[in-house]
């Protein structure tokens, strides 16, 4: 008798979601799914709907219809205080909340319990996991030293240890290159590019603003304009000079080196584009 063989729920799974605030409608249809052995890049200009997305995501943005799936679990349905827990997210917010004199073993342990300016005594296990993450992130030579000490790179990097303390399937970062210089920007990309390469780590999911940040680690991309999905896919279908320009409402031309991409604005205005 033949096996049957069971196919795991997508990590993500997003359906006909909408999200509507008086008479503004910021989010409108947006479908979208997150399988295992993929990477995604959030793509589009201010006002697309990112942030609402990524708020849906992790339950702090009550959709006004649809519904937001994690490992085949509902929100609304299942208890998302415990979904939340698969999904870490790396933002700037975050990283504006932390307390300058907490040591980065002490940052990365609080994230096992959704905890910012960690107190209480941290256990020999705690600390065993913490210290095997902060090697993992390549930053295990920093566990004493305080959050003020660290560069704006390190700190990027302790967010994602941070969130590894949990049991996260799905890494969402916003924007985490945010205030990089050009050459923090690069180490922490091949920092990422690594990350993504780990055979059992979690699904990444990237926001960004620019093309130059897509790591080929990343496999697919989804491509938001005025809170609707203009495409979503592979990225080789969906990155494409005709949808940027669609998405950014101007001429642009798109290439690719080395396994990296680079955007020109054709136009020094923004034009209609069909």
């Amino acid at each position: 008798m033949k096996s049957r063989t069971v196919t795991p729920p997508p990590i993500l799974d997003v359906q006909n979601l909408e999200i509507h605030r008086g008479n503004s409608s910021i989010l409108n249809g947006v479908n979208w799914r997150v399988e295992t052995g993929q990477h995604w890049t959030i793509l589009g200009p201010n006002g697309s709907g990112k942030t609402s997305l990524l708020s849906a995501l992790t339950g702090y943005l009550t959709p006004s219809e649809g519904s937001v799936s994690v490992l085949g679990e509902t929100f609304g349905e299942s208890d998302w205080r415990e979904l939340r827990k698969f999904v870490g997210i790396v933002s700037s917010s975050i990283r504006q909340m932390m307390n300058d004199s907490e040591p980065v073993l002490e940052t990365v342990v609080s994230g096992k319990y959704a905890m910012v300016d960690y107190w209480g005594r941290i256990t020999r296990a705690d600390r065993k996991r913490a210290l095997e993450i902060l090697k993992q992130t390549e930053c295990a030579h920093l566990a004493e030293r305080p959050w003020l000490f660290l560069s704006q790179g390190e700190r990027q990097r302790i967010l994602i240890a941070r969130s590894l303390m949990a049991p996260v399937k799905l890494l969402i970062l916003d924007e985490p290159c945010t205030g990089l210089d050009p050459l923090a920007r690069e180490h922490f990309l091949q920092f990422l590019q690594r990350l993504a390469s780990r055979p059992r780590g979690p699904r990444l999911v990237l926001v960004t603003h620019h093309v130059e940040e897509i790591i080929p680690a990343m496999s697919h991309v989804l491509l938001l304009k005025a809170g609707r999905v203009v495409a979503a896919g592979p990225k080789p279908k969906v990155l494409t000079s005709a949808a940027l320009s669609k998405v950014f409402n101007t001429q642009i031309s798109l290439t690719k080196r080395q396994g990296r991409y680079h955007l020109e604005v054709l136009t020094t205005r923004r034009s209609r584009v069909a």
